[in-house]
């Protein structure tokens, strides 16, 4: 029933359109892809549901493949989950081989991106069985672990961290008190009384925001390297089936943890095939290894992300919470009940995964060439362009000058985060769960007349607590001043 709905003429073209779209954003240095996520969510708003949130996932894992090119090529990632990748594809490429180097980092993304779909297909009925049997209670806790776990990672302050997520809470009360019926924060504005706008907000903190960073640098586009042949030596081709394999498992188990982002997948799997390696003083030199596996753990990791945001309506990711808000802007609430109540639609997606992927290898092998030339568009031009863009698409989404201002509001705010190093991850994420955290929590309060006792009562909400407890307290300990060596570790995997 699915690959039915996938295979559709019309999903066919979403599923190519957000795929080219996602290549080009992770081909150009400078736009991330929750920024390019952000930004194109604009051009799915006449969609029907299924069409739009099929281009809007092609898009996400897209950047994925883009940013792969740049690496190899100009020394400059597309995105952060590819920055490992320049360490040997880059070498590779200088010593004529980034042909081999391009074509095997697609074939290792796609078997990755593919494995984690097949895990996606295989746990769907388990983990919706298990969350379909959560009340009120036990989604608070789950979803309080998940902002726990992306929190302790967020980056080197766990303070910083910790008032980001409160700011974004803060944001999700702007609106209609859901009990109440009265509004709150709105100040007055009607355009507030149902809330902020989503799409110019992340738009503004992800997309100008980012515009605004990378106008301060001034980024080249030489291609100092030809492609060269795209066919792999045998010897490539073997010593690239143990990183790929490898990769593919680490990168799908990451992306099923809150918090855990691509470019962690692609360092831990580079880490992983050093130490694995017979001879480890090749890696910086050219290995292929150093190739095939981080961007199969990346790849694997953008699809086992989607796993709990479909089983479990938890986003792992700021990429995939930006995916989460284009579901509920077409009134789809992602998690069990959208598996019982819509089963074609999430289906005919999962299913456009397996077609995405494909569309994702042809496109990038034969068309590396294109890929290069969009590279020479000057990137004054390119930004002015982008920005224009995000104007139309703020104002397009409901057709009101206030979302403009709204966006160009919060791309400052983020522009102004970013320079003084405050993770807006947190922010994000919270400000998506903010209502339904809320719900579930005054539902527990009404069912228990107030009693907050009734958080701990049930085992599974209590357990859940408990681990989001310890992984606060943890994270904290690390970032305190005096521990040393723990300060020095969460710095670098905040960066």
């Amino acid at each position: 029933m699915g690959f039915s709905v996938a295979l559709s003429p019309g999903n066919l073209l979403y599923a190519f359109l957000g795929s080219a779209f996602g290549t080009l954003i992770g081909v150009l240095p400078g736009i991330g892809p929750a920024a390019g996520t952000a930004l194109l969510i604009p051009l799915t708003a006449r969609l029907p549901p299924t069409g739009a949130i099929i281009m809007l996932t092609a898009i996400f894992y897209g950047t994925q493949y883009g940013g792969t090119i740049t690496s190899i090529l100009l020394n400059v990632p597309g995105e952060a989950a590819s920055a490992i990748t320049c360490i040997d594809g880059h070498k590779m490429a200088l010593k004529g081989r980034a042909g081999a180097a391009l074509s095997i980092a697609a074939i290792g993304s796609f078997i990755g991106g593919l494995f984690a779909t097949i895990a996606l297909v295989f746990l769907a009925g388990p983990l919706t069985k298990v969350a379909l049997e959560f009340g009120p209670v036990e989604f608070f806790a789950l979803m309080v672990l998940g902002i726990s776990l992306l929190m302790g990672l967020a980056g080197k302050s766990m303070v910083k961290a910790l008032m980001m997520g409160i700011l974004g809470l803060i944001l999700a009360m702007v609106g209609m008190d859901p009990v109440r019926g009265a509004p709150r924060f709105t100040f007055g504005r009607m355009e507030l009384m149902d809330g902020l706008n989503f799409v110019p907000v992340i738009m503004g903190l992800f997309g100008l925001a980012d515009i605004l960073e990378n106008a301060e640098e001034s980024l080249s586009s030489t291609v100092s390297a030809k492609v060269g042949s795209l066919m792999p030596s045998k010897q490539e081709i073997k010593d690239s089936v143990g990183p790929i394999a490898r990769g593919s498992v680490l990168g799908t188990v990451l992306g099923l943890i809150p918090g855990m982002t691509g470019s962690m997948a692609s360092f831990l799997s580079y880490s992983t095939e050093k130490k694995a390696s017979k001879h480890p003083e090749k890696f910086g030199q050219g290995a292929i290894e150093g190739v095939a596996g981080p961007e199969t753990a990346n790849n694997a990791h953008a699809n086992g992300a989607l796993i709990p945001l479909f089983t479990l309506g938890i986003p792992a990711s700021p990429t995939v919470a930006v995916l989460m808000g284009a579901f509920l802007m077409n009134g789809l609430i992602p998690g069990p009940f959208l598996f019982r109540e819509q089963p074609e639609l999430v289906w005919g997606v999962i299913a456009s995964f397996f077609v995405g992927n494909v569309i994702l290898l042809v496109l990038n092998l034969p068309l590396v060439g294109v890929w290069v030339k969009m590279l020479k568009i000057p990137y004054s031009i390119l930004f002015a362009v982008i920005l224009a863009f995000m104007v139309i698409g703020a104002y397009g989404a409901e057709s009101s000058i206030f979302d403009v201002f709204i966006m160009l509001l919060f791309g400052i705010l983020g522009y102004a985060l970013k320079k003084f190093d405050f993770p807006l991850a947190p922010m994000i994420l919270t400000l998506i769960l903010g209502p339904t955290m809320e719900r579930s929590l005054r539902r527990s309060m009404e069912m228990s007349q107030g009693d907050f006792s009734i958080l701990f009562a049930s085992p599974l909400a209590a357990t859940l607590l408990v681990i989001s407890l310890v992984v606060l307290v943890s994270s904290a300990l690390k970032v305190f001043p005096g521990t040393g060596k723990g300060k020095s570790d969460s710095g670098s995997v905040g960066k």
